[in-house]
């Protein structure tokens, strides 16, 4: 068995965002395979940035999911800031079989036909939402975060699963505060509380007025088997879908908007040919991906990731899927925005059996709402620095906390 050598103290991973997520994450590069971490609650991690051993991971038959399992050193909900991460029980926390069963339930969701056939009802989202913004004063600076690419995959995410109009602010506040991890205990153990009431009523609803959506159908099979899917399952899965199925792709379409508006020419490239919107998408994934670090999995065996690092088992491992696109040994240049670049690879919708089933469904949002934004406002622009604006506070999302911008700016 290889020995560790002495231990360092560990990094405490930084929670304020913005440049410094990506910073911290070139000195843990620099420093080892794997470096020990301290998270909120001095919940300690291995943080792997480096995009060759987190693909080596993301794919080893000894790192698990399932922390019910295998990180014997938790105790499920002593942590309240790690609920919706750990806690829950889906196919986000589940391993093999139950990890298969429950991806299925959801999947023909998301087929490529299901996933296309939500164009047209996107369109109508984003026209809506640019007919709303057309009624504003376009000289007086607004928050298209809050008005436009936060409320595309919300309103489309909650509509697909029917949230009924009157709990919408309450469920998107608490799915919001969860990317949040600069937060008291007393914060944490709130938003803890409040997501699973959240999500209760939202069953009771359906309970009692069932539709075509997707929480009645999760709900239909929870009531026809309880073993195919227990009451835990269907609350921590809609936790699941709803978050992952909004934060993404708000996060990308802010990041495309703002390195266009910062790179004119790389905008008129695209809007003289429209295919190449696929382009600013990948290059906005890979330079600004959504989620920097995404809690947890854990080792079932000691596992030698050489240099001198040995992960042993029951240890937890945080793996920095955000660093990928930036990594030097890959990209060449990789904080500039470029969609001429060649390679584009990056990890932001993971990688392996765990990769993000709503990744098409991000993409398409963001491949709607862009052209579209651009198109009946040809003429706007930020209304701050780029880089003077306010990044979320979290290690586990990269968004900024509003995208202020002038719809006509004054030539």
């Amino acid at each position: 068995m290889t020995s560790n050598p002495a231990p360092i103290p560990a990094v405490t991973l930084d929670s304020s965002g913005g440049r410094r997520l990506f910073a911290q994450a070139e000195e843990l590069r620099a420093a080892g395979p794997a470096v020990q971490v301290r998270l909120p609650d001095d919940v300690m991690a291995w943080s792997v940035v480096r995009g060759d051993v987190a693909k080596r991971l993301l794919t080893h038959p000894h790192v698990s999911k399932d922390a019910r399992r295998t990180w014997p050193s938790h105790t499920p909900g002593s942590i309240p800031w790690l609920y919706a991460w750990v806690d829950v029980v889906s196919m986000f926390t589940s391993d093999g079989d139950d990890h298969k069963r429950l991806r299925q339930l959801v999947s023909r969701a998301f087929t490529p036909g299901r996933v296309e056939a939500m164009r047209p009802v996107l369109k109508a989202i984003v026209t809506d939402l640019l007919d709303g913004l057309a009624g504003q004063d376009r000289s007086v600076p607004l928050d298209l975060r809050a008005h436009f690419s936060y409320r595309v995959p919300t309103r489309l995410i909650c509509d697909l699963f029917g949230v009924p109009a009157d709990q919408r602010p309450e469920m998107l506040r608490v799915i919001d505060s969860v990317l949040t991890t600069d937060v008291t205990a007393q914060e944490a153990e709130a938003t803890k509380r409040d997501l699973g009431q959240a999500m209760q009523m939202l069953v009771d609803v359906k309970r009692t007025a069932p539709g075509e959506d997707m929480t009645s159908l999760l709900l239909a099979a929870h009531e026809e088997d309880g073993d195919r899917l227990s009451h835990t399952e269907l609350i921590s899965t809609l936790i699941l879908m709803i978050g992952a199925g909004s934060e993404t792709a708000v996060a990308l379409i802010n990041a495309a908007v703002r390195e266009l508006l910062t790179h004119p020419d790389q905008l008129a490239t695209v809007l003289a040919d429209p295919a190449r919107w696929r382009d600013v998408i990948e290059e906005a994934l890979r330079l600004h991906p959504p989620i920097m670090h995404l809690p947890l999995r854990y080792a079932t065996t000691d596992i030698d990731l050489g240099e001198g690092v040995t992960i042993r088992e029951g240890d937890a491992i945080l793996i920095g899927f955000g660093a990928h696109g930036r990594d030097p040994g890959i990209h060449d240049d990789p904080a500039a925005f470029r969609i001429d670049r060649a390679d584009k690879d990056h990890m932001a919708f993971g990688h392996g059996v765990h990769y993000c089933l709503g990744a098409p469904l991000a993409r398409l949002e963001a491949e709607v709402a862009l052209p579209a934004l651009f198109d009946r406002f040809p003429q706007i622009a930020l209304a701050a620095n780029s880089e003077d604006l306010k990044p979320q506070r979290s290690f586990i999302g990269n968004d900024v906390a509003a995208l202020p911008v002038v719809l006509e700016a004054t030539p």
